[in-house]
């Protein structure tokens, strides 16, 4: 299982250290979420922010747009060192060009969907997109719990994915634990995003490590 810790739940007063304590663990991504208090009712991580963590770290950025327009915003997101784009299906009027204008940029692209958002939206792009995100909590805070129908969708997005000969990667979002995470990933998931398990545990690799063995 690849895992991508949520820097959302990092302590920002020690952010370097939280960096380089995930640089020993076996975590592949560092997941970053940029909020903008009106797709989300909470405001993270501006650009200056993430130019310092792609400078602080070798872990691949896996970076979630939880914003309105976020099409504005590639160019911003490739120059501060980001290798995955993830934007929400809502959010996007022209999600094709989007995910075409992410690629072009020379990122990987990824489309998140919303608790109340089905899978079947994604038919017409899932080829061309290289990694589905199911939101399992609803966007905008860390540490809320897990809602189960997510497992369900991870085995529906599972299915669409091998119907349309994708290569896509699904990726689960929101009240990632050890008892989640098997749930998750016995219904297809490759990526699990962990914020508040990693980084609230007396032993941060070692919540890296039983994630990763999933």
């Amino acid at each position: 299982m690849i895992v991508s810790p949520s820097l959302l739940s990092a302590d920002f007063g020690y952010l370097a250290k939280e960096l380089e304590m995930l640089d020993k663990s076996e975590a592949e991504y560092l997941h970053i979420d940029v909020m903008d208090g009106v797709f989300v009712p909470n405001i993270s991580f501006a650009f200056p922010v993430m130019k310092c963590i792609d400078r602080l770290s070798d872990k691949i950025l896996d970076v979630h747009l939880m914003i309105v327009e976020p099409h504005k915003y590639i160019d911003e997101v490739k120059k501060c060192g980001g290798d995955i784009m993830t934007v929400h299906y809502e959010a996007c009027t022209h999600i094709h060009r989007t995910i075409q204008q992410i690629k072009d940029a020379g990122m990987k692209a990824g489309v998140a969907l919303n608790p109340g958002t089905p899978v079947c939206l994604l038919s017409e792009i899932i080829a061309d997109l290289d990694m589905v995100c199911i939101m399992s909590v609803n966007p905008g805070y860390s540490g809320q719990e897990f809602i189960e129908n997510a497992v369900n969708k991870v085995r529906e997005a599972k299915e669409l994915i091998v119907k349309k000969g994708s290569k896509a990667l699904i990726q689960v979002d929101g009240g990632i634990n050890v008892e989640t995470g098997k749930l998750v990933a016995d219904a297809g998931a490759d990526i699990v995003v962990a914020g508040s398990y990693v980084f609230s545990s007396p032993d941060p690799i070692e919540a890296v490590r039983l994630l990763h063995n999933l």
